[in-house]
Order: structure tokens, then sequence, then C-alpha cells
């Protein structure tokens, strides 16, 4: 396949495009500074602007591009560049892909469609949630609508927490937790629907590859845990222990919005239509994605 990627240089898109190149695909960068080599092309989603040549006859595009949802306090100007970076890209690559005839496009979004599901468990077939991260991500899958309409098969990749020790929430605890000072947040009674980066990977890659998927697809491993039963099994693979906790009245002061939404709520989110296509997990419980990501 040749396929072009947008948002290439974080956690996942770098994982991803080497995943595809070692598979023997023909992978082309967008870059939104000068294109540096062969495989680069420039663009500038808020001046709509795609280099001539980066989508032509390529078989998929994968946008993952969209700020970090935790590297910033919510203030009103982050909260609006959280939506400018996700629904600006995915409208100007829904736009280029229907130009261009594309036949693929797969687009980047998140657990937090759901809002906060509590003990329940949700997959393709729930509805959007509240709060600002639901309504965040519904925007931003229906900003793909004009690829859709022009008929290119369209996903869109509703992940969860990512589990790497390159970086992303197991990225940042990991200096914590080796110091014996990890702990729940809050009750610990909130759902973190994570996947192995492995998985995250290879999920896309699927996806990529199986023509029949098409809409939501929830890229999460298949059993969900607690925040509690996360920190425990984080603390057991670093073979350190987690008596703390956060009080969320804590974690509210401390992050503000996004701890009431991203670290005190949480999502109990299956991956319906991937078991069904048969997809392979490499990594059925947080344990073994842990004791791979960072076990020592």
């Amino acid at each position: 396949m040749r396929v072009t990627v947008a948002g290439s240089s974080g956690l996942i898109g770098t994982a991803l495009v080497a995943a595809l190149r070692a598979d023997g695909h023909e992978v082309r960068r967008l870059v939104r500074r000068p294109a540096a080599g062969p495989d680069e092309f420039r663009w500038s989603p808020p001046e709509r602007d795609i280099a001539p040549g980066a989508l032509a006859g390529v078989d998929a595009v994968v946008n993952l591009c969209g700020a970090g949802i935790g590297d910033h306090r919510w203030t009103g100007a982050y909260k609006q560049q959280l939506r400018d970076s996700r629904l600006t890209a995915a409208d100007v690559l829904a736009t280029a892909v229907a130009e261009a005839g594309v036949p693929t496009l797969l687009n980047a979004s998140a657990v937090g469609y759901y809002g906060d599901t509590g003990e329940r468990a949700v997959d393709e077939t729930a509805p959007p949630g509240s709060g600002f991260l639901a309504d965040l991500c519904r925007d931003w899958e229906q900003a793909t609508e004009p690829a859709r309409a022009a008929g290119a098969r369209t996903v869109v990749l509703r992940s969860g927490t990512v589990v790497s020790a390159s970086g992303g929430l197991v990225g940042r605890l990991r200096p914590l937790f080796r110091l014996g000072l990890g702990g729940r947040l809050g009750n610990g009674r909130q759902y973190l629907s994570w996947i192995s980066l492995d998985d995250e990977v290879d999920a896309i890659a699927f996806v990529l590859r199986t023509a029949t998927i098409a809409g939501p697809v929830n890229l999460t491993g298949p059993a969900p845990v607690t925040n509690a039963a996360f920190t425990e099994a984080f603390g057991r693979v670093l073979h350190r222990p987690t008596p703390w906790t956060v009080p969320g009245f804590a974690a509210t002061a401390l992050v503000g919005e996004f701890a009431n939404e991203a670290v005190l709520a949480g999502q109990r989110v299956l991956p319906t239509v991937l078991e069904e296509s048969g997809f392979a997990f490499r990594h059925h419980t947080v344990g073994e994605a842990l004791a791979a990501a960072v076990g020592s």
C-alpha cells in the first residue's frame, strides 16, 4: 500500500510509520516545516494547503493530528487549541481525500467520545456522552464527513490510553512509581480503557488492510480496568508499593477541569469491532501491557 500519514512525529505516528515500512508499505509523511526528504510533503492546515503530490496515487490517509489533551491546563485558549488542532486538520484532510479520490481515510478520535460511563461497558454502538471531551470527539469525527460523502471508506479510531514507556500517561507516571510514590486517583473506581502501543499500531495496520471495516473502531485492550487495579498492576510490574491516594479535590486543584473529565472520570470501552473482525491482541491484560512496556 501507499499510505500518507499526518501526525507522524508523535508517539503513535512514529511507531506506525516504522511498522508500515517494515511490512513493505510506502509511507509519505505530512510535515509542517519545509520537506527534508523525498518521503515528506509540507502542509499547513490553517492555510488549507497541502503540497502537490502528497495524496497522488495513495491507497489511504491516516490522520493522527491533535495537541496533547493533558499537556497544559485547560484554559479557554488551550481548549480552543485542542479543537482547532483536531477539527481543522481533519476537515482539510477529509476534503483533500474527497478531491483526490483516495479510497480510505483513517482519522484519530478517542474513547472520550463516550463521556464518563461509570461501570457500564460500552462499544461502538453507544451514543456520545457529555462534556468537553465528548463534544470534541464528536465534532472531530464529524469533520471527516467530506471523505465519507465522497465514497471513501472512513474509519474513526477511538483510542484508549496507550501504554508505552516512550510517553503518554505511563511515561509520565513511571518516575513517580519507581520512587514508590504511585497511588490511585480519587476513589480509584473510574475505569481506564488502555491499549499497548504494539496493539495500537497493529490495530491501525489491521484496519488499513481490512476493507470491510468502516465507521467507529475502539482501539482498546479487551479488559478495561479500574484506576485502582491499574495502579496495583503498575506497582507490581515495577516491584514498588502503591500506598498513596490523591484525593479528588487535590487532583482538581492541581489540573483543573482536566481532572474532572479525564482523571476522575473514566470509560469502560470494549473493542467489539476489532474482536469481531478477527484482530489478535498481543496483550490481553493491563499487566501484560505494562510488563512489555516498562517491566524490569
